[in-house]
């Protein structure tokens, strides 16, 4: 079989990628077309590149892998993507794969775990790392698969989430209001909307919690 499934990758950290692009052009099955260093740069390169897998990081600037991965399997509900993460927690990993995710890899994995996940997401099968799975399994089993709390990317909205990496970057309401083009009264309001959701009732407390929770990167 000569095919060769055609990969974009999506992470913000040059030297990942790098060793991504390496393991993939390996592999006579695979190959890397593009590369991207956050999320609305890669749904660009696969508008226009159309490829069969896209492997992506999830905490990342400008736009977040889950709004990302959401947007793509509504424009492309065919193509494949597998998260690749640090993040191992129930919420994010169930988050992840209600926004699309065929596969939900932890970056501590083997480079052959990943090849593998990438050969099973693209016979139309899903692949968890089995950390994942198990912990979820246990999660089921303990009675948290059918009263889970909502996830933090549950509780805030595109919005507020994009309000909470530009107050991270240590911007002013103002100067938030000017790149949104709102009031400032308007980011007032999502900001006490934000704390009231996350309970937390400063800037440094949210964005502590914001960090603990994967909303943005440490």
């Amino acid at each position: 079989m000569n095919q060769k499934y055609r990969i974009v990758l999506v992470e913000d950290h040059a030297i990942i990628r790098e060793g991504l692009r390496s393991l993939f052009s390996a592999e006579r099955d695979f190959e890397v077309v593009a590369e991207a260093e956050e999320g609305r740069s890669a749904l660009r390169l696969v508008e226009n590149l159309r490829p069969d897998l896209v492997v992506t990081d999830l905490s990342m600037p400008q736009m977040d892998g889950i709004d990302m991965m959401a947007t793509l399997k509504k424009q492309n509900p065919k193509i494949r993507i597998i998260a690749l993460t640090v993040h191992r927690n129930d919420e994010y990993v169930l988050a992840a794969l209600k926004a699309g995710a065929d596969g939900y890899l932890l970056k501590e994995a083997h480079y052959s775990e990943l090849i593998t996940a990438a050969r099973t997401v693209m016979k139309g099968k899903h692949y968890l790392s089995p950390e994942i799975s198990g912990n979820l399994i246990q999660g089921y089993l303990e009675g948290k698969g059918a009263s889970r709390r909502k996830s933090p990317w549950e509780m805030l909205s595109k919005r507020e989430r994009e309000i909470v990496s530009l107050i991270a970057e240590g911007q002013t309401n103002k100067q938030i209001a000017d790149r949104l083009c709102i009031s400032v009264k308007t980011v007032e309001t999502h900001r006490y909307k934000i704390m009231s959701k996350l309970n937390v009732h400063n800037a440094a407390a949210l964005i502590t919690v914001a960090m603990e929770r994967g909303l943005i990167r440490r």
